[in-house]
């Protein structure tokens, strides 16, 4: 059994482990329960309750957090060379074609986020063993298949995110770091658990937003009341 160090001690004494918080006494509380010695991430969990093996009850979407991951989000793109200078214009990190489909043919996946074009998609498809296991192939759904490169790379830039639900029901990503203030971490969560909520299948039964928890890197999870969110 793992021994809790001082700090993990000091860190659960704070946390109800029956309490239901608001996403604002939530965002208070895991800034102080963090015990990373990094900037540690602020996760949160979305336990849905959707039928993922169904397609229509597959839940994916796209949330423009409103102050941003805190990420640095390392972009690629695939392009033909007249759409290079938009690209480089609006961020890119990197940006070409061939030599780059060879590079990740060859393993090279150094990167976040990939955007491409509608036309480079039939070159991009053969990279799927490559690129889907690590969640990198660009989809029109997530608007990295896109004419609109610029466009497309200055949001992700700015703190766009994709996400789906997972085998288990559970949608889980990053909405922030610790060295946020907290009304920023609750501003990102509220938003994303908006577009959770306007995502709702209509074929899903029961209850839609099972549980929710918002969590530092290595801190407790603290459990979201969602019948709050949902109210």
């Amino acid at each position: 059994m793992t021994k809790l160090t001082k700090n993990k001690k000091l860190a659960l004494a704070k946390v109800d482990p029956e309490k239901q918080y608001t996403l604002e006494e939530a965002a208070v509380l895991v800034k102080e329960t963090a015990t990373a010695k990094f900037d540690s991430s602020v996760d949160i969990d979305v336990r849905l309750g959707v039928d993922p093996r169904k397609a229509n009850q597959m839940v994916r979407g796209v949330c423009t957090l409103p102050h941003g991951s805190g990420k640095v989000i390392r972009v690629l793109v695939l392009c033909t060379p007249d759409k290079e200078a938009e690209a480089k214009e609006a961020g890119a990190d990197y940006v070409g074609l061939d030599e780059y489909i060879e590079k990740i043919k060859g393993g090279w996946t150094d990167v976040d986020v990939i955007i491409t074009m509608p036309s480079i998609m039939a070159k991009v498809g053969a990279l799927g063993r490559v690129l889907g296991p690590r969640g990198l192939m660009p989809n029109p759904k997530s608007g990295t298949v896109t004419m609109e490169i610029g466009k497309a790379v200055k949001e992700v830039k700015a703190g766009k995110i994709d996400f789906k639900v997972d085998k288990f029901g559970i949608v889980h990503t990053s909405i922030g770091k610790v060295s946020f203030d907290a009304q920023k971490i609750a501003d990102n969560a509220k938003e994303f658990l908006g577009v959770i909520l306007k995502l709702k299948p209509s074929t899903a039964k029961g209850t839609y937003v099972k549980s929710i928890y918002l969590t530092s890197t290595m801190g407790p999870g603290l459990r979201i009341d969602a019948k709050s969110i949902e109210a």
